[in-house]
């Protein structure tokens, strides 16, 4: 994909408040669990919500955290409520696992559907179905299987090789386009999308029910024009960034920021041979970030790798 000059300027400013973020690491065990739930309620209350859940945001909070029903609500916007809340966790669960599965998928819809209808939980749908508004068509019921194969393979190919932005809004936008589940494929698609973004040390990014018509515009243009629904989850991504920054901000002093990039060069050049595992586990990032990293400087020729796969390591040029 040939980006425009203003998405990769928006994707620049997103690595820049992402690099604000990584410099407030490590978090206490307190920090992390309490933006944990923050974002467990925020999420489940935006992606309800934009397929038409009744629950408010504070409802769905007494419901995901109290285990308490909301008198006068209907019981499936509980359901909704609770499985995906469900689903949330379970992406930190598998956050680091390599490479992406159908069993992950699968697990993440029944997570989120089970109470909903368990005969069709976590299975791929066996009807026809039809968007409504779209002048395009899902995947026919026997090219499912086939169609979600090509995009796991896709996806596990070029993690670490595409920016995790635009690897996340893809996956997004291409799970949707292929809709294997009856219903909720709108949730697990952005579940889907957070949990790359996780996968890459990116934060996740929250779509607001007030750009639900921009959202759904989006993804209808994507069919013609891919950059368009790109730069609407960016900027998704920059405004979820913010909310978190201002978070930290309001609670504790701001860090020094030294860029992971410079980070990464800097390690290597004092401690020259260590491979990519060994640097991602020094530096506190995923193997996949790192490896993104090493790609960059080895493309400026600022570092080299020195010996067999298994056995040699990053050097300074």
């Amino acid at each position: 994909m040939k980006l425009s000059a203003d998405i990769q300027s928006k994707l620049t400013q997103c690595d820049k408040l992402q690099q604000q973020l990584w410099a407030y690491r490590p978090l206490s065990d307190e920090t992390l669990k309490s933006l944990r739930e923050y974002y467990r309620v925020g999420l489940t209350y935006t992606s309800n919500a934009l397929e038409g859940n009744s629950l408010t945001e504070s409802e769905t909070k007494v419901i995901i955290e109290d285990g308490l029903t909301i008198e006068g609500k209907p019981l499936r916007d509980v359901y909704e409520a609770v499985g995906h809340a469900q689903a949330y966790d379970y992406l930190y669960e598998v956050s680091h696992q390599s490479p992406l599965t159908e069993e992950i998928i699968c697990h993440l819809h029944q997570l989120f559907y089970q109470q909903i209808d368990p005969q069709r939980a976590g299975k791929y749908r066996q009807v026809p179905v039809f968007i409504s508004g779209s002048q395009y068509a899902v995947a026919p019921v026997a090219e499912i299987s086939k169609r979600m194969n090509l995009l796991l393979q896709w996806y596990n190919n070029n993690e670490g090789k595409l920016h995790p932005v635009i690897l996340a809004a893809e996956l997004h936008k291409r799970f949707v386009f292929i809709h294997p589940f009856v219903d909720g494929n709108g949730r697990m698609a952005r579940l889907l999308m957070n949990l790359s973004l996780m996968r890459n040390d990116y934060n996740i990014a929250i779509i607001p029910a007030i750009t639900r018509s921009e959202y759904i515009a989006a993804l209808e243009k994507a069919h013609a024009d891919e950059q368009v629904f790109v730069d609407f989850i960016v900027d998704r991504i920059v405004m979820t960034q913010m909310d978190i920054l201002r978070l930290f901000r309001e609670s504790q002093p701001t860090p020094e920021i030294v860029p992971f990039e410079e980070l990464l060069l800097q390690t290597i050049t004092q401690h020259p041979g260590l491979n990519a595992p060994t640097l991602a586990e020094r530096l506190g990032k995923s193997l996949r970030t790192t490896q993104r990293y090493l790609k960059i400087l080895s493309e400026k020729k600022q570092i080299a790798f020195q010996g067999v796969a298994k056995k040699g390591g990053y050097v300074a040029v």
